[in-house]
């Protein structure tokens, strides 16, 4: 009996043992029960794209395929190859390619290389010195230092950013480098070559620490940078005449410099109004914070504190003027001492300079040379500051600000202590003997003009000054582009006359009266003044451009585009 129950209990165990699936595969939870029909599949196993066109609806024709940019449209006939000698022409967008440029040699090679440094890198033509098969390619690392080298001594000199990089690249391209790149700013140049689109990009930089006012140099890398570019230099001449010219000396000596200071402030008092004892004490006092200046640059102290040195005794030479007026010794226009050594110490070359590059787009090196000036014109302030603070409220001087407003027509004297100004500027300045008459000429035509207009048509002396200082940069560039050369020694010293030494004055001598409303006045002024001189002197530049025949049929330099300011 317990067998059959046992074998009983065995088969049943059996028969639910083959009921009960063996694991978890065997059967899904989600499969229905038996007898139970399978429901329809859902709509998601059988998606449809949101693109798809629904029912009753004709699908579009399709799109006729995109063509290439750079593929001749229907119905255009390539140019005939002939003409390439060979080579064919690849085509370009428009069709026809980009209008070919003729950059002749007889054309400046600061045309040239502006119009080449405003294209596109790929649309730059190639250089025309060609490699022979048997000759290497230029040695890259010497092509760069030898640019940089270059480009320190024309912005070491005061040259614009746009002439620098102009010259940089011209001499890059010169030299078979022609996917090449130069940056300048304030302080530093950058040249970077890159051989093809699928090479490393090779860049080298300098830093220029030092700073010297050499027309004499300039001219000197113009000139090379010039025969570099038309008539082919090698590499080997090119490092021995820049050799040369880094081991040339000052044109004038020491005392020359210091003798031409003296003759600046002393004309620059004639200007306003003063005489022969004015003229003397001007530049007694000019020469003397000459000397202080170089003193103090031999002691190693920053040009603040020489421009501060430099400004004291003129100064103190006015106020000694003055003191002794009142007691009956002497009667002359203290004022315009004073003035006339703020002629010689105002900035004027750094001033046209970042207004200049501020105007052709280069804003980083503007900042950097207008805060310069900045500098530069807060030691003449503070030089003259505490020597009319100290005349007026502790020695008892009685400086009348509207004692040199009085303005005498002396057409004939002013016209000669003009050009005795400008010439004197120019040997500061280290100008080339024979740029010295030039410059004095154009800063006597300057005068003429700038008379004209603010005493016989009674003209405001903000346009008058500009009007006269354009004239200067419009002679200023003419010559240069016949010489070949930097319209800097050309300008700078013509523009002497028109500074605004006297407003300068004016607005420091309102300061220490404190009399601070008047001041800003004179101060502003001064500044519109400046500002004239600048914006003018850069408008007859690009005048000069515009008449001349600029190279090419792309029209010379492309203009920058407007931004809206944004």
């Amino acid at each position: 009996m317990a067998e059959r129950q046992r074998g009983g209990g065995g088969a049943a165990g059996e028969a639910s043992e083959d009921r009960k699936p063996q694991s978890d595969e065997a059967r899904s939870a989600f499969t229905p029960p038996l007898g139970v029909p399978l429901p329809p599949p859902p709509e998601d196993e059988h998606p449809t794209s949101e693109f798809a066109v629904p029912e009753g609806i004709a699908p579009e024709p399709p799109s006729e395929p995109e063509g290439s940019a750079f593929t001749l449209p229907a119905g255009a006939v390539a140019p005939d190859s002939s003409t390439t000698q060979g080579t064919p022409i690849p085509a370009f967008t428009p069709p026809y390619g980009t209008p070919k440029i003729s950059l002749t040699k007889d054309t400046p090679w600061q045309d040239r290389m502006r119009t080449m440094l405003r294209m596109p890198v790929g649309e730059r033509p190639a250089p025309e010195r060609a490699a022979k098969q048997d000759e290497p390619g230029p040695p890259v690392p010497r092509v760069l230092d030898l640019t940089l080298r270059i480009g320190e001594l024309l912005l070491a000199g005061g040259e614009g950013a746009e002439d620098v990089e102009a010259a940089m690249f011209g001499v890059a391209h010169a030299y078979g480098l022609d996917r090449c790149e130069p940056t300048v700013t304030f302080t530093l140049l950058t040249v970077s070559y890159q051989p093809s689109l699928v090479d490393d990009p090779l860049t080298a930089h300098r830093t220029v620490r030092r700073r010297g006012t050499d027309y004499t140099r300039l001219s000197a890398v113009f000139r090379l940078v010039h025969d570099i570019t038309t008539r082919g230099l090698t590499l080997e001449e090119a490092y021995r005449r820049l050799a040369e010219i880094r081991r040339n000396r000052h044109p004038y000596p020491g005392w020359g410099l210091t003798a031409a200071s003296g003759l600046l402030a002393g004309a620059a008092s004639m200007l306003v109004g003063g005489g022969l004892v004015v003229f003397l004490a001007a530049a007694a006092g000019a020469m003397l914070g000459d000397r202080l200046a170089w003193l103090a640059s031999g002691r190693g102290l920053p040009e603040f504190y020489q421009f501060v040195a430099a400004a004291m005794p003129p100064a103190a030479m006015g106020v000694a003027l003055s003191a002794l007026a009142n007691h009956g010794y002497v009667h002359v226009q203290a004022s315009a001492v004073i003035t006339g050594g703020l002629f010689a110490l105002i900035p004027g070359r750094a001033l046209v300079a970042g207004v200049q590059d501020g105007l052709t787009g280069y804003y980083i090196t503007a900042a950097a040379r207008l805060l310069e000036v900045g500098y530069l014109i807060a030691g003449i302030v503070c030089g003259v500051l505490m020597v009319l603070y100290g005349g007026v409220h502790v020695g008892g001087a009685t400086l009348n600000p509207e004692a040199a407003l009085e303005r005498v027509e002396r057409p004939v004297i002013q016209i000669i202590a003009a050009m005795l100004l400008a010439f004197a500027f120019a040997v500061l300045l280290q100008q080339e003997r024979h740029t010295v008459w030039v410059a004095t000429l154009n800063g006597g035509i300057a005068w003429v003009v700038y008379g004209a207009l603010a005493d016989t048509v009674k003209l405001d002396a903000v346009p008058a000054t500009a009007i006269s200082a354009g004239l200067v940069g419009l002679f200023g560039q003419l010559l240069s582009r016949y010489r070949y050369a930097s319209a800097l020694p050309y300008v700078t010293a013509a523009i002497g006359p028109l500074l605004p030494g006297s407003a300068v004055y004016f607005a420091l001598l309102n300061f220490a009266k404190n009399e601070l409303n008047t001041g800003i006045a004179s101060l502003t002024k001064a500044a519109a003044l400046a500002l004239a001189i600048a914006i003018g002197v850069n408008l007859g530049s690009e005048m000069a451009r515009m008449f001349l025949k600029v190279p090419g049929e792309a029209a010379g330099r492309r203009a920058a585009k407007r931004t809206r300011g944004f």
